[in-house]
């Protein structure tokens, strides 16, 4: 779905999966901006930003988040720091993002990187704003982020919703705390639940037909749910693939003792694949090779 078939304010913008993608509201007193992006990336989405069919010249006065995730947020900080603009994250995630807690936004968990921000205010679940001439309202979307909100705008029948629902799947969710995956279950319900036209996600393309990616999202939920087995190497293999995604490469002799200083993932293994270190790389390795996510080269491990 294009989003040359978006409300005229409504600007999706699609990135790659090292960032998320940007859903930006236009109106006569702000101009509003969903999520960021990576913060490596910032110049690469202040320069979207900067086209005439997007922002243009005009100032951006608010960011908010969909969580706090290092793909979703890293351009907070570039983008307050040019435009002097709001900051708003959930509710769920304010003290994370105040301590800056490097865990609880999984920088050290799984070796992400992300730029130090200040927020200005939090959103909850029931709470509405306006963007792009329309009136939109928070809802709670746990999961794979336990603190994370969707945007719903009832009149137009748009959903932005992060990482709660994307086309062909959803954000990983990791195995422990267990009620994650029944809380991705329930924001899913949640969805089901709504009169939705549009979804615009984190991820991929502006999708329409929104039954069968319910569908196919329940089915992989009642999949990961008989066997949290399954959901942990789904989880490692994810989180491993995003950093390696924005590393580009990394030494292939290193990955045993790389992963198994890494928390998220030392962690994830011992309690569920029981890999030794040597294993674990080589798993690794051939999952994501036969994923078509990265290649062996000069002793390398690149993304693809």
């Amino acid at each position: 779905m294009s989003s040359a078939t978006l409300p005229p304010h409504v600007r999706f913008i699609e990135r790659d999966w090292l960032n998320a993608n940007h859903v930006l509201l236009l109106g006569t007193d702000q101009n509003i901006l969903i999520d960021t992006g990576f913060f490596s990336q910032a110049g690469k989405t202040l320069r979207r930003l900067a086209l005439p069919e997007n922002l243009g010249a005009r100032r951006l006065h608010r960011i908010i988040n969909t969580h706090c995730h290092c793909d979703h947020v890293g351009g907070n900080a570039a983008l307050k720091s040019i435009y002097a603009c709001e900051i708003t994250v959930p509710g769920g995630e304010a003290e994370i993002v105040r301590q800056w807690d490097r865990k609880g936004l999984w920088l050290d968990y799984a070796d992400h990187r992300g730029e130090r921000f200040a927020l200005d205010s939090a959103m909850h679940d029931g709470d509405r704003f306006h963007g792009g001439g329309l009136e939109w309202r928070a809802i709670a979307a746990p999961g794979h982020d336990m603190g994370a909100l969707m945007f719903y705008c009832e009149e137009k029948e748009l959903l932005i919703s992060g990482d709660a629902l994307w086309e062909q799947s959803f954000g990983l969710v990791l195995p422990d705390p267990p009620e994650c995956l029944e809380a991705a279950r329930a924001a899913l319900n949640s969805i089901a639940h709504l009169s939705v036209r549009h979804v615009l996600p984190g991820h991929g393309k502006v999708f329409s037909n929104v039954a069968e990616a319910l569908d196919r999202a329940f089915k992989r939920v009642e999949y990961f749910a008989q066997d949290p087995e399954r959901l942990a190497r789904h989880a490692i293999k994810a989180m491993f693939a995003f950093t390696l995604l924005d590393r580009g490469r990394l030494p292939l002799a290193a990955l045993p003792e790389y992963l198994v200083r890494v928390p998220g993932f030392a962690e994830l293994n011992a309690k569920y694949l029981h890999f030794t270190p040597g294993d674990l790389a080589q798993w690794m390795v051939s999952q994501l090779e036969k994923a078509g996510a990265a290649r062996r080269e000069d002793g390398w491990l690149l993304s693809q």
